[in-house]
């Protein structure tokens, strides 16, 4: 078994954060985890008693932190932000995040400027743009958590249709991680089959109307935080086991593909935005990016993507 080595830093210890370090912890992904946090008195109090896990884990050091404390991380996590509140969208948020990106990203650079940094807070696509220009690294070190819990959502939204394991189905919803998102119907696939084809072979196909069962999937799958958030005012353990996922694909260099957001160029016309595309991730960051062959609907939607989150840009002061 090889040895756990490497340092994850948490920027923003909410309830998103300290979902994310509780599952990464139970996973051991890491052997050194620092939290920062701006309430430091309770961040004490988490590392107290996530530290009592230790009988029940492998050996881990964990650390409420200051921004120094993150030096040499392999990873730093930011979910600090802004929460979206019901009836808000994404991009209602965008300035005021922006602006404490503004704050804190260059903190995170003196300290751990060789780091990947994984951008969670939203809107995500458009602070991890931000993140790229006021850090100034590569940007292939800068991944938006994207659309991966979005894409986890439609494969068990169509797992339970098709009441098949959801291991089983591979499909993708690409573009902005909000409400120009899309899912790609014409790479799907279930069990080796493309999804037209498994219809076809389905043993509900003489009780299902396709067309209006794959609108009623989307649908539920993009107003699944909103839904969420107005019942429990917040999302976290999607998203937390979402990040370990990611994170797992970073620290172990397991050449991943996973839908997240990166900076994209010379690709139908999209160039110098964030959004997500399926990307082969490693210890490096961003190793390529999957430009895949979309059918004429898909392209449209995923130029409309760029173009909202564009807009986007063009309104927030860096």
């Amino acid at each position: 078994m090889s040895k756990i080595t490497s340092k994850i830093s948490i920027i923003g210890c909410g309830n998103v954060g300290m979902a994310f370090a509780y599952a990464a912890i139970i996973k051991a992904i890491a052997r050194e985890f620092v939290l920062v946090d701006i309430d430091m008195e309770r961040i004490k109090g988490e590392v107290m008693d996530l530290n009592h896990t230790a009988p029940f884990t492998k050996t881990i050091n964990i650390k409420a932190g200051e921004y120094s404390d993150i030096k040499n991380s392999d990873l730093v996590v930011i979910t600090a932000g802004k929460n979206q509140e019901p009836g808000q969208t994404r991009l209602d948020i965008a300035q005021g995040n922006v602006d404490l990106f503004k704050k804190i990203i260059p903190k995170i650079y003196k300290y751990a400027p060789d780091a990947i940094y994984l951008v969670v807070s939203n809107p995500v696509d458009i602070l991890s743009y931000a993140a790229y220009k006021i850090s100034g690294k590569e940007h292939r070190e800068i991944i938006g958590s994207g659309t991966t819990l979005d894409t986890a959502r439609l494969r068990f939204k169509l797992s339970e249709h098709c009441e098949v394991d959801p291991r089983n189905v591979h499909a993708y919803i690409l573009g902005e991680h909000g409400d120009t998102e899309f899912p790609v119907w014409s790479r799907a696939l279930i069990g080796g089959l493309l999804f037209d084809d498994y219809c076809h072979l389905c043993f509900k196909r003489d009780l299902c109307d396709r067309e209006e069962q794959i609108d009623a999937i989307f649908t539920q799958v993009k107003n699944s935080a909103y839904k969420i958030i107005d019942k429990k005012r917040e999302t976290s353990y999607g998203i937390g086991l979402s990040l370990v996922r990611i994170s797992q694909a970073i620290i172990n260099d397991e050449n991943a593909i996973l839908p997240v957001s990166c900076l994209i160029s010379d690709y139908l016309g999209i160039d110098d935005v964030f959004l997500s595309l399926p990307r082969v991730l490693n210890k490096k960051g961003v190793r390529e990016t999957l430009k895949l062959k979309l059918n004429k609907e898909e392209e449209k939607d995923l130029k409309h993507s760029a173009d909202t989150l564009k807009d986007v840009l063009d309104s927030v002061r860096f």
